[in-house]
């Protein structure tokens, strides 16, 4: 039988707009404020996360007023699992910088483009997903099936992610795009030999990019379990990748200490499996406090769970924090690729 799920308001489309609208203004206003290339210190990034989080909150605020409280612990249901999902996308883009020695001034620019095809490509994934669960119901049985299999391969095989260069959508962009494997500056694209290339920079937004397609169909599933809601799912979605790139560059130093978090969003993962199962049984959909209760202990529990174990381990962690320690390069001289040109 199909999913029962809460039902909401319709969302006009001037709504969707004013999101819509929203959204672009403040990534215009964060586009013009580092449009320098600096390198972002932990303090600017503490800030700037303080900003992005205010103005997700805020919006739950909005939506409360809006369309009622259950439609806003939805949203901040959704917020909080996408907002905790991100960490461990931090991990992965510290690993793909650090793996290309990106310089530290460009990696907000990669990031922020990043965030944009992000976006996109959650709204996608958000209007085929909850179209699916509404028209089939036999695919809330796969969503349920990925999840928890997620789930298992979170906790059991995490940090067994293949080299970004070997990524199949990076080799393939590398085999139909001329590259040429070193920095140009902040440049994606630069002039070589009298013909247009890409630059290293362009194959580093891709991998990004290859990466968070992946995150986006674990997140998107996880709050498509919740609610069908177009609206609440991509705005839950939005705020939280908003702060993304602040996230990364307040976290990036401390990475190290989170090494048992994997655990927390593996069963957040499971959790959104076995919620979606229940939505199709006698006991019907779990009340929205209950699932909020159950995302803040898991999180809260994998986070102080990993920094009681790496306690005292590693003095220069909170040091290397506070300096921004991710890939300072020299952003002075074309860095080549590792290994070349591959």
């Amino acid at each position: 039988m199909p999913v029962e799920m809460p039902v909401e308001m319709p969302v006009e489309w001037w709504a969707w707009a004013a999101v819509m609208l929203a959204v672009a203004a403040m990534l215009a206003v964060d586009l013009f404020l580092h449009r320098d290339n600096h390198v972002i210190g932990f303090r600017e990034a503490a800030i700037w996360s303080g900003i992005w989080v205010a103005a997700g909150l805020l919006f739950g605020v909005v939506l409360w007023w809006w369309q009622g409280g259950e439609t806003a612990g939805t949203y901040f249901a959704g917020y909080l699992i996408e907002k905790a999902l991100s960490i461990d996308n931090v991990f992965v883009f510290a690993l793909i910088f650090t793996y290309f020695a990106v310089p530290a001034a460009y990696q907000h620019k990669v990031l922020f483009w990043g965030v944009i095809g992000a976006l996109v490509f959650r709204l996608a994934f958000i209007f085929v997903g909850a179209e699916l669960l509404e028209t089939f119901f036999w695919t809330a049985y796969l969503f349920e099936a990925f999840l928890i299999y997620t789930g298992y391969t979170m906790a059991f095989r995490h940090g067994q992610q293949t080299p970004p260069d070997r990524n199949p959508v990076v080799r393939l962009v590398r085999r139909v795009v001329p590259t040429d494997p070193a920095y140009h500056g902040d440049r994606f694209f630069t002039r070589a030999d009298g013909r247009r290339v890409a630059t290293l920079l362009f194959v580093v937004l891709i991998a990004v990019e290859a990466t968070d397609l992946i995150f986006a169909i674990d997140s998107v599933a996880a709050i498509l379990a919740i609610t069908t809601n177009t609206f609440v799912v991509w705005t839950a979605n939005a705020f939280a990748i908003l702060g993304l790139r602040s996230l990364y560059f307040c976290l990036a130093g401390l990475l190290r200490r989170f090494v048992h978090l994997h655990y927390g969003l593996a069963v957040l993962l499971a959790f959104a499996g076995v919620k979606l199962i229940l939505s199709e049984t006698p006991v019907g959909k779990l009340p929205i406090p209950l699932t909020l209760g159950v995302i803040v202990v898991t999180i809260g529990t994998s986070i102080a769970w990993s920094l009681i174990t790496t306690r005292g381990t590693d003095a220069a962690l909170t040091e290397a924090s506070r300096d921004n320690s991710p890939a300072e390069s020299d952003t002075s001289s074309p860095t080549p690729a590792p290994g070349g040109d591959r």
